[in-house]
């Protein structure tokens, strides 16, 4: 069994190698892990391209989702994407948020971060930020964010439980997460659970649905709620590499299932309003205070 750092090592190196493929080579591989399988389809990820803030650039093919898209991210937020990777999240974010918000991104493979500042130099951004470092110890004061998102990255992370009582801290009294992630139903064989490859490709570092949910309820956490969940398919030539015989025939035949879900939480609080928000809600007609 690797122990917690051992695990970390292994995500950071292969998405320092992630980090300098093409989007057409990790979209038809595990979660970006590599080209192991024959098939050409995307395993986990979500199109993007229509969605407004789409950088082509930025699109490493590596989501499970589309957080941002349930991310209910207003005019002048703070936002913070953790496992920022090449910046879509992020730029997409921007578009919501506004000149006038602030988008922080934090990831820990420094080819990662290059990349995404480098992106965003190109697209004339200022109020992008990427920032290097650790989701289970963020480098972010307290109370400093309105919104959270993550796409497909705390099923890498050891501690997940760490991670969600650090996006707790993070984020402002009211405010709310949306991430994409991977979880289970059903326990996965042995074989997946513990090899490498599998990890940094998003499936066997993944728990329970009910854990997951679990631990955002625990965090403290109210108004828990799935906004989106689909199934994820291994494809049996991928499956071939990790199981044989009885154990292959039993996994497909199984109840087990890997599910991609977008969870939405707040923080509970009353969220501040801003100047320009209360300047509308008085000047609106019948509104009695102008």
């Amino acid at each position: 069994m690797k122990t917690n750092e051992e695990l970390k090592e292994i995500v950071r190196q292969k998405y320092s190698e992630i980090a300098e493929q093409d989007k057409e080579t990790n979209a038809s591989s595990c979660c970006g892990a590599g080209g192991c399988s024959t098939e050409v389809y995307n395993i986990m990820t979500d199109d993007y391209s229509e969605v407004e803030g789409y950088n082509a650039d930025a699109d490493l093919g590596l989501g499970c989702g589309l957080p941002t898209a349930f991310a209910k991210i207003q005019k002048g937020d703070v936002v913070i994407d953790l496992g920022s990777g090449a910046g879509n999240d992020c730029f997409i974010a921007r578009h919501e948020t506004g000149a006038e918000g602030k988008v922080l991104g934090i990831d820990f493979t420094e080819k990662m971060i290059e990349k995404a500042r480098i992106n965003a130099d190109k697209l004339g951004y200022n109020n992008v930020e990427f920032r290097f470092g650790d989701i289970e110890q963020m480098p972010v004061s307290d109370n400093f964010a309105d919104v959270v998102v993550s796409n497909c990255v705390l099923n890498l992370v050891p501690n997940k439980k760490a991670v969600i009582s650090e996006i707790f801290r993070v984020l402002k009294p009211g405010a709310h997460f949306s991430i994409s992630d991977i979880v289970l139903k059903g326990d996965l064989p042995e074989s997946l659970q513990h090899d490498a490859e599998m990890y940094a490709g998003c499936v066997s570092g993944a728990i329970q649905k009910e854990d997951y949910l679990g631990f955002i309820a625990e965090a403290g956490f109210q108004n828990v709620e799935i906004q989106k969940e689909k199934p994820i398919n291994i494809p049996k030539d991928i499956l071939d590499k990790y199981l044989v015989g009885e154990e292959l025939e039993k996994y497909i035949a199984a109840e087990t299932g890997i599910f991609s879900i977008t969870v939405y939480a707040q923080k509970p609080g009353i969220k501040m309003i801003k100047k320009e928000e209360k300047a509308a809600a008085c000047c609106e007609p019948g509104s009695g205070c102008c």
